[in-house]
């Protein structure tokens, strides 16, 4: 079984970026789609956005034009590219396949605040 671990997050500023990083424990070259999915507090999780095998990506409303995913399955790593961030850009973000069938990582927080 695949085990995943999310990296990257932090506290940063309304405008600014961040790189989000999601390190698989082995080849993820045959999960067809990826996603990041992210849970703010008292909200269900949402998926944000996600990336099949052959690099077709696919956005939520809420963060098109600002978030781009890629992936590069010989380093068994996917990425969320996060810029023009919101206060209500603050969430618990994950990344799983799409349908999340793989356990759970410990996801990685993202705050931003003044």
């Amino acid at each position: 079984q695949v085990q995943l671990v999310e990296s990257g997050g932090g506290l940063v500023q309304p405008g600014g970026s961040l790189r989000l990083s999601c390190a698989a424990s082995r080849s993820i070259f045959s999960i067809i789609r990826m996603g990041w999915y992210r849970q703010a507090p008292g909200k269900q999780r949402e998926l944000v956005a996600t990336i099949a095998n052959g690099g077709t990506a696919n956005y939520a409303d809420s963060v098109k034009g600002r978030f781009t995913i890629s992936r590069d399955n010989a380093m068994n790593t996917v990425y969320l590219q996060m810029g023009a961030l919101k206060p209500e850009d603050t969430a618990v973000y994950y990344c799983n396949a799409v349908p999340s069938y793989v356990p759970w990582g410990q996801g990685t927080q993202v705050t931003v605040s003044s």
